[in-house]
């Protein structure tokens, strides 16, 4: 017997997905940009990447006040308890159907696991790379405030595109996840709905 339950308010919804958008935009963009691959030319690739970049920025600092005013901040705060058995069930668990060791709730929305990966993109992936992306959008005025001595342009854009593929590798497994609930697409209509469906 399964019960639903509200997990995911609307607008919890609109920035998971506005930020998936922006995300793959500045991905699909950001390796043109890169040299990667010709979609729609350098300079018009560059201009997308930026103005999503700074549409993230917004949603992000939205994002960030929505959290501490709501209290949903906490969602994120890691646990190392049942580490050991959710990485047992993504490993064996899921191919076995075995039951899920975490039960979601309006409190607990997110496992260990997700907690941990959350706060490895919240403090190293994004952090990375905004700030290689400012060093690399204001490299018109570096010699005026005196960087031109600490950085090349070289190394920005090489931590920028590492920073970048460690994004990608994110969502990739984000995305695979998503097909780990009791149906593959329970957790994707979850974070459309808002409902999730628990047994």
């Amino acid at each position: 017997m399964t019960n639903k339950i509200y997990v995911f308010k609307l607008f919890e919804r609109f920035w998971h997905w506005s930020q998936a958008g922006l995300i793959i935009t500045m991905l699909i963009t950001g390796f043109e940009v890169h040299g990667s691959y010709t979609l729609m030319g350098f300079a018009d690739a560059v201009e997308v990447h930026t103005v999503a970049a700074w549409a993230l920025v917004g949603l992000w600092c939205f994002a960030i006040f929505w959290h501490f005013t709501t209290g949903e901040w906490k969602q994120y705060i890691p646990t190392l308890q049942k580490v050991d058995a959710m990485i047992k069930y993504y490993a064996v668990g899921i191919f076995t159907h075995a039951p899920h060791p975490f039960k979601t709730t309006q409190l607990k929305k997110h496992n260990p696991l997700q907690r941990l990966a959350y706060l490895w993109v919240l403090l190293m992936i994004g952090p990375g790379i905004w700030i290689t992306g400012w060093a690399y959008l204001f490299y018109d005025q570096w010699t005026a405030w005196g960087w031109d001595t600490l950085l090349t342009l070289e190394w920005v854009a090489f931590f920028h595109v590492a920073f970048a593929f460690m994004m990608l590798v994110f969502l990739i497994a984000h995305v695979y996840l998503t097909t780990a609930g009791h149906t593959p697409t329970a957790h994707i209509k979850a974070m459309i709905t808002g409902w999730e469906e628990t047994d």
